[in-house]
């Protein structure tokens, strides 16, 4: 049964039971700034489980897509993905265990309506209860009324039976249906054998039923809904795996076409990195499409970390320059019939990873440049490889290539130790008395010396390059900050200021620190006062992923905080001359 037909199957199953189809949220979730990406089918549906009727009704189903990211270095493996489809169907305050339960077995173990899968090979898991809620023997005695054994039947506790999407919303405990995929069948086993068969894959979780009727504030279960609701979802990905006789999920037909093409392209053979590209670049394809385009911040700097590790291993594979586009026409292709975003958006899904390609090869020669200008020193030290990285955001994997290639001793030690250095550095860093301008270290001071940071970006963005910082000054309660513009700001120009001001804060940017030597330093394009006088190295003050692509970077002591959204909102009260060609900004942090 192909991917295919078993969206085609699951639809028509719920829809004949009275279900309305709703079709897929966006990847990029509406009003709810805890997460990133949508990651279950339940999360566009949270005021309707909470009691808000739907205005298609009390049965719907759907066909979510879903990015996960938390398991990213994982990917390659015979599960892991980024991206994946959830089918899920609800109900919201209409039926509950009883008809979940029993659709859930038929869907699962009927030839006809069904999958088809052998119901001797399915088990089962159900809450064991706690303190939140009893232990769930309703659920079990209906599962042994469809047919399920009772020794096929397994209790376990709330990390792995209980369902909620995070610190608040709806939750409740769970019935899960694991399949046994060994070629000859475990049969009737114990609880620690089940465990042990689940440690080792031997059987795989294809659905579960969410029995939503608990309510969780900040943490805690606070009481029961004023409805139950029933929340049930399966990975498209490991039901094709399952249907389709695999033991992972890149040999279904969801990733085969796409894998055979990069095989074809490809001058070197390695499973893990076609799994890589395919997986990274599918995921790019989806995001981009939902509006998630490649940026050094939040949702864009995880679009934009898919696609330089797909162009990475793209190179370690030999594909041609400027392939993943090609590749992506034909992810396009392949689902753009179902998701008809795809090929609404195809020209700027292209276009969009077309640039990311170019861009980050940019950055690569960059950094190539800088590899073999020490690699002509003979040997690769820690600090270096580490240079390598945190200023011109060259892999490390591809250090390790190049320094293996050219016969360099290189030791991954090295680098760990150098990466924990500048962890320290930077926390230090923070931890110090600093003058010139500060009137302490106080932790309020510390905020507003890194928003100092973030005016002077702004400025030179709103009135230009040419803007140049002529001296500052902090206390407690205010910044203020001097600058090189011959004319008074307007309204407009201020309010564009305190704009991206607080764009940078609410995207979430870390601030970082690097001591590099002081011609590298200039050449990262870091500010620096023209008349102070620096040592042979200097410290550089950077607000973004890396030093080569920073929104602000500037030669700088410290203190800082650790990310933007630590300052709150920023807020210009004054703007003023106080001389010739010099104004004046007095801003706070609210």
């Amino acid at each position: 049964m192909n991917a295919n037909e078993i969206r085609d199957r699951f639809l028509k199953f719920f829809t004949d039971r009275g279900h309305a189809i709703i079709p897929s949220a966006s990847l990029l979730p509406i009003n709810d700034s805890s997460v990133l990406f949508n990651t279950a089918g339940m999360q566009q549906l949270t005021p309707y489980l909470l009691g808000q009727s739907h205005p298609k009704g009390q049965r719907l189903a759907s066909i979510q897509k879903c990015v996960r990211t938390t398991d990213i270095e994982d990917v390659g493996d015979n599960s892991h993905l980024t991206f994946f489809q959830m089918l899920g169907n609800w109900s919201l305050g209409d039926y509950f265990k009883a008809e979940a339960i029993k659709w859930s077995w038929e869907l699962l173990t009927d030839k006809n309506e069904g999958f088809g899968l052998d119901p001797q090979r399915l088990y089962i898991t159900v809450f064991a209860g706690d303190a939140d809620a009893p232990r769930d023997e309703e659920s079990a005695q209906i599962w042994q009324s469809v047919g399920v054994p009772a020794n096929h039947i397994f209790y376990l506790p709330k990390a792995n039976n209980w369902w909620s999407p995070g610190d608040n919303g709806p939750c409740g405990p769970d019935t899960e249906m694991f399949y046994d995929v060994t070629p000859a069948g475990l049969g009737d086993i114990s609880l620690e054998q089940y465990q042990s068969a689940d440690g080792r894959r031997d059987v795989i979780e294809i659905w579960n039923d969410v029995f939503m009727e608990y309510e969780k504030k900040d943490g805690r279960v606070i009481g029961k809904l004023s409805q139950k609701n029933v929340d049930t979802g399966a990975g498209l990905e490991r039901l094709a795996m399952v249907l389709q006789n695999k033991n992972n999920v890149y040999e279904t037909d969801l990733f085969v076409p796409l894998i055979t093409t990069i095989k074809g392209l490809a001058k070197k053979s390695d499973l893990s990195a076609e799994r890589i590209i395919a997986d990274h670049l599918r995921s790019a394809v989806f995001l981009i499409a939902d509006g998630a385009l490649p940026t050094n911040t939040d949702r864009g700097y995880v679009v934009r970390r898919l696609l330089r590790r797909a162009v990475r291993f793209a190179d370690l594979l030999g594909l041609p320059a400027d392939s993943l586009k090609n590749l992506a026409k034909q992810i396009i292709d392949q689902y753009g019939d179902f998701y008809t975003e795809l090929k609404t958006g195809e020209n700027k899904i292209i276009e969009e990873i077309k640039k990311e390609e170019q861009k980050f090869r940019q950055t690569l020669e960059k950094g190539l440049r800088e590899f073999n200008r020490l690699a002509e020193q003979g040997n690769l030290s820690g600090d270096q490889a580490f240079t390598l990285f945190s200023s011109y955001g060259f892999p490390l994997e591809l250090t390790k290539e190049l320094a293996s290639e050219k016969g360099l001793n290189f030791n991954d030690a090295d680098f760990a130790v150098a990466m924990t250095n500048h962890q320290a550095l930077s926390k230090s860093g923070a931890e110090q008395k600093f003058t010139g301008g500060l009137g302490g270290n106080s932790e309020q001071i510390v905020k507003y010396h890194t928003a100092t940071h973030l005016l002077q970006s702004a400025l030179k963005e709103v009135l230009g390059a040419s803007i140049a910082q002529k001296g500052s000054n902090i206390t407690d309660e205010r910044l203020r900050f001097d600058f090189a513009c011959e004319t008074k700001m307007t309204d407009d120009q201020k309010l564009a200021v305190e704009k991206i001001v607080n764009e940078k804060i609410q995207a979430r940017l870390p601030v970082q620190q690097v001591i590099l030597p002081k011609i590298e330093a200039e050449k990262s394009g870091a500010t620096h006062l023209f008349n102070e006088k620096y040592g042979d190295e200097v410290s550089v003050y950077f607000i973004g992923d890396n030093l080569a692509e920073a929104w602000s970077k500037e030669f700088c002591g410290g203190p800082h905080v650790e990310n933007t959204i630590e300052l709150g909102h920023f807020k210009i009260t004054k703007e003023e001359a106080i001389s010739a060609g010099v104004r004046r900004i007095k801003a706070v942090l609210e």
